[in-house]
C-alpha cells in the first residue's frame, strides 16, 4: 500500500469512526461519568462491540492472509499500570478520553479546547520526560504475550470464539440495561435522570458549552 493510500484509508477511518462516535453520545461528558460512576453501560457497550467486530475482522483477515503476520506491542507492566491509572483518573476529571475529546470539540464543548491542550501538553513532556522514566517503566518487558501464543492455537478460532461471547455479553447487557432508557428521550446522558426545565432561550448553549 503507498503511503497517499494509507493515508486516504486512515482519513476514511477516522470520518467512520467520529461519526459513529457522535452519533452513538459516547462522548457526552454525562455518558463517561455516567460509565466511571457504573450508573450507565453506553460507554461499555461500545467498547465491547468495538472489540469485538476488530476480532472478527482480524479473524477473516489472518484467516484469508489479507493479514499476513499480526504485531502485538510487547508488555511493559510498570508503564501500562501507571498510564492507565493516569489516564482513568483524567478521564474521571474531565469526562473525555484521547478520543472523544475530539468530538466534544467539534460539537462545540468549550471546555474540551482546555482538555485537548492539556492531552498535547502531557504528550509533549511525555516526549522530553522519555529518557529518564524509561529505565524504570519501560525495560523489563517480558515480551509480547497473546493468548493464541500461550495456548500455541491458531488466532483466528479464538478470536471469532471470544467475539461471540462478547456478542452474548452485549446480548444480555441490552436486556439487563436497554441503551435507549439509559441514553434519555433527548439522546443526552444526563438528562433522563433531570427533570425537564423548558427549551433554552435563544442563543444559549447548554450547560459545559
Amino acid at each position: 500500500m503507498s503511503v497517499l493510500a494509507a493515508i486516504a484509508v486512515g482519513l476514511l477511518m477516522g470520518v467512520a469512526f467520529g461519526f459513529l462516535l457522535e452519533k452513538s453520545r459516547v462522548f457526552e461528558p454525562g455518558v463517561i461519568l455516567g460509565q466511571m460512576q457504573l450508573r450507565n453501560f453506553l460507554m461499555l457497550r461500545i467498547f465491547l462491540a468495538s472489540v469485538a467486530s476488530g476480532l472478527i475482522v482480524l479473524a477473516l483477515g489472518t484467516l484469508t492472509g489479507i493479514v499476513p503476520k499480526l504485531d502485538p506491542k510487547a508488555v511493559l507492566y510498570g508503564a501500562q499500570l501507571l498510564g492507565g491509572f493516569v489516564t482513568g483518573v483524567g478521564i474521571a476529571l474531565a469526562g473525555a478520553c484521547p478520543g472523544t475529546v475530539l468530538a466534544q470539540v467539534g460539537v462545540g464543548y468549550r471546555d474540551a479546547r482546555l482538555t485537548l491542550l492539556g492531552g498535547l501538553a502531557g504528550a509533549l513532556t511525555f516526549a522530553y520526560l522519555e529518557p529518564a522514566i524509561r529505565p524504570v517503566l519501560l525495560t523489563g518487558s517480558p515480551g509480547r504475550l497473546t493468548l493464541h501464543g500461550l495456548l500455541d492455537l491458531p488466532f483466528w478460532p479464538l478470536a471469532l470464539g471470544f467475539a461471540a461471547l462478547l456478542i452474548a455479553a452485549l446480548y444480555a447487557l441490552e436486556r439487563w440495561r436497554p441503551w435507549r432508557a439509559e441514553l434519555g428521550e433527548r439522546a443526552d446522558g444526563v438528562l433522563a435522570e433531570r427533570p425537564e426545565t423548558g427549551p433554552l432561550p435563544s442563543g444559549t448553549a447548554p450547560a459545559g458549552r
